[in-house]
């Protein structure tokens, strides 16, 4: 296996809808994961629960995941969700397009 970023809409840890990317949706996101790596690598020694804990999470790895959330929500539907509900109802529209897609597979 390689270790350079993969992305993919059919091979998840999880069964996650994912649209379809882009060239460009992937240098973003790709850029994005640069960045919480950088932003994680300049508190070196912490470790990932002392970077993750609410109360002390660094302020440009906490705005590295912004950047990536907005990002990523941009992809799924043009801007940032408006509430969680909808960002749920977004993702259960596209399970459920993606699994009937699959069962039309077989």
């Amino acid at each position: 296996m390689r270790t350079d970023y993969r992305f993919t809409n059919t091979l998840c840890w999880n069964t996650f809808p994912v649209p379809k990317l882009t060239e460009q949706n992937k240098a973003d996101l790709t850029r994005c994961a640069e960045e919480i790596l950088l932003a994680r690598e300049a508190h070196f020694p912490a470790t990932i629960a002392d970077l993750y804990d609410p109360a002390k999470m660094p302020e440009n790895l906490r705005h590295a995941h912004e950047r990536n959330d907005e990002t990523l929500e941009r992809i799924y539907i043009g801007r940032r969700f408006r509430n969680d509900t909808e960002r749920l109802e977004k993702l259960f529209e596209l399970y459920t397009k993606m699994t009937a897609d699959e069962a039309g597979k077989k």
